[in-house]
């Protein structure tokens, strides 16, 4: 099993920033990539960003150019830089993790809410 804990979600006005933190644990080797979704009530859960080990990124459109991601292989955490968040930012944010073995596995966080409120 995989263990995802996640950190830093919380309240943010419209323009400010929020950084997500997101450590594996547990049966973690084969790890292939980690990444966040978010879910808004009503919406089905979205792709945000993911990332591999081996470093190849990838962004869901509406977040391209204000969210970075990043890894730490060593550590096996993932990192969610948010700038210029809006209102429509606001979801739970769940951390993902994608184990390869027989065929790939996705794990998931409790998630973390985010808030972009004035």
């Amino acid at each position: 099993q995989v263990q995802l804990v996640e950190s830093g979600g919380g309240l943010v006005q419209p323009g400010g920033s929020l950084r997500l933190s997101c450590a594996a644990s547990g049966s973690i080797f084969n790890l292939y990539s980690m990444g966040w979704y978010r879910q808004a009530p009503g919406n089905q859960r979205e792709l945000v960003a993911d990332i591999t080990t081996g470093g190849t990124t990838n962004y869901g459109d509406s977040v391209q150019g204000r969210f970075t991601i990043s890894m730490d292989n060593a550590k096996n955490t993932v990192n969610l830089q948010m700038n210029n968040l809006k209102p429509e930012d606001t979801a739970v944010y769940y951390c993902e993790a994608v184990i390869e073995r027989l065929a790939k596995i996705q794990f998931w966080g409790q998630g973390t809410q985010v808030t972009v409120s004035p």
